[in-house]
């Protein structure tokens, strides 16, 4: 009987204290305020251009064929380290010497017919001298003088023939040997063979134009990106602008570089506008190779120290701001209304330019005795999650306001989003 008493008296006393804590909880959960704060921090801003690009070397040369033929040998792979004039592959060089052997004797052949040119002119050279004194004497008619000296024509027009034949031989001699001597090919730079596109064996056929066989990098310790940037964007970036960027291959390190040319051709592709910006950067490493995917950020303005606050401080209105400020659009769209057959007219904005707009001037708030307080700063830089106060009524630690509470989220329609919503129990969740 004591027992049960002792039980009864126990839950009684937890009952109590279980009330008692969830009226306090729920007086002080009327005196929680209504909106969603982050203090104003100091730190640093920095100001970016993002894009990506596509690494290569800064001279990359490719290595084809003049002539067609089979593929002899192979004296370099991928990877494979060459100088300048050294021999990276042959064709087999039987036919093109065959076709040296063949114009040697066409030239031979040009040659005797030249000589013997030169004979028929000299016999005909004698038989007009022996025609033109016998004409003196009156011992021949004038018809066998014509006819020595038409032959005397015909033979030295002949030699001039063959002359130019034993010409035409030779160039074809020349090329034949051109033609076997590019059956040898070599690398025309010091470098790194990056790509190999035939083997031992194939045909490689160089009728319209010449085919890719290695494709050489000069150095690969020297690099650059080309990256695209965009038409809105093209205004930050300069000549000798510093660059970081990062590779999938090394997530966790970021390079550095700087900007070597803004190339001014567009570049148009499905009516997007965008322009070339070249990257020069320093691999003695040689971590980074040929074709990888950079993302590039393109170091625009670095504030240190200075004072910042969100992005979504800017963007937030008070509930009855927000509405007079709606209700006060809503009269200036119906005052300036077209009349019906009226003519429009535009108007360009107030003069300032670039300068106006380098320091934006926005109104923030600060809860001030549970309270929104609106104060008017002038913002510098931002980094896209945070902007530089440059001037205004607001020191390091002060409560911006990004947001409502969830408390007051049925009343005003706005949503904190680090709040979950959901219904409270004695003030719990």
């Amino acid at each position: 009987m004591k027992l049960r008493n002792v039980l009864v008296v126990i839950f009684v006393l937890l009952l109590a204290a279980g009330g008692g804590f969830g009226y306090w909880r729920m007086g002080n959960s009327g005196k929680e305020s209504s909106y969603t704060t982050v203090p104003v921090r100091r730190g640093n801003v920095r100001q970016v251009v993002a894009s990506t690009g596509t690494l290569q070397a800064v001279v990359t040369v490719v290595v084809g064929s003049q002539v067609s033929g089979t593929i002899a040998k192979l004296n370099a792979d991928f990877n494979t380290k060459v100088k300048k004039d050294q021999v990276v592959a042959e064709l087999d060089p039987a036919k093109f010497r065959a076709r040296v052997d063949e114009t040697r004797a066409n030239v031979r052949a040009a040659e005797a017919s030249l000589a013997k040119s030169k004979v028929a002119v000299e016999d005909t050279a004698r038989t007009l001298a022996r025609t033109k004194e016998l004409m003196k004497r009156q011992l021949i008619s004038r018809s066998d003088l014509d006819a020595a000296q038409t032959a005397y024509d015909a033979a030295v027009s002949q030699l001039n023939v063959n002359r130019a034949q034993v010409g035409q031989a030779q160039a074809a001699l020349n090329q034949a040997a051109i033609d076997l001597g590019y059956t040898v090919i070599r690398s025309p730079v010091d470098g790194i063979v990056i790509s190999r596109n035939v083997d031992v064996g194939q045909t490689v056929a160089a009728s319209l134009q010449a085919p890719t066989l290695f494709t050489i990098a000069n150095d690969l310790t020297k690099m650059e990106v080309h990256t695209s940037v965009d038409e809105a964007d093209v205004g930050n970036v300069w000549e000798g602008q510093e660059v970081t960027f990062t590779v999938d291959a090394f997530a966790a390190r970021r390079f550095r570089g700087k900007v070597s040319q803004v190339r001014n051709a567009p570049i148009v592709v499905q009516n997007v506008v965008t322009y070339d910006a070249v990257v020069r950067i320093d691999n003695k490493e040689l971590l980074l190779k040929p074709g990888m995917t950079a993302n590039v950020q393109f170091l625009v303005s670095q504030k240190e120290d200075v004072l910042s606050i969100p992005n979504m401080a800017m963007r937030f209105k008070p509930p009855e701001e927000k509405n007079e400020a709606e209700e006060l659009l809503r009269q200036e769209r119906s005052r300036t209304a077209p009349r019906p057959g009226a003519r429009r007219t535009s108007r360009s904005g107030g003069g300032g330019g670039a300068e106006a707009r380098r320091v934006r001037e926005v109104r923030i708030y600060l809860l001030q005795d549970d309270k929104a307080q609106p104060v008017e700063v002038q913002l510098g830089i931002s980094d896209g999650s945070k902007t530089e106060v440059v001037s205004g009524d607001v020191k390091e630690n002060d409560p911006v306001i990004i947001g409502m509470a969830s408390g007051a989220q049925g009343q005003t329609g706005v949503a904190n989003p680090f709040q979950p919503s959901g219904r409270r129990l004695f003030g719990f969740r």
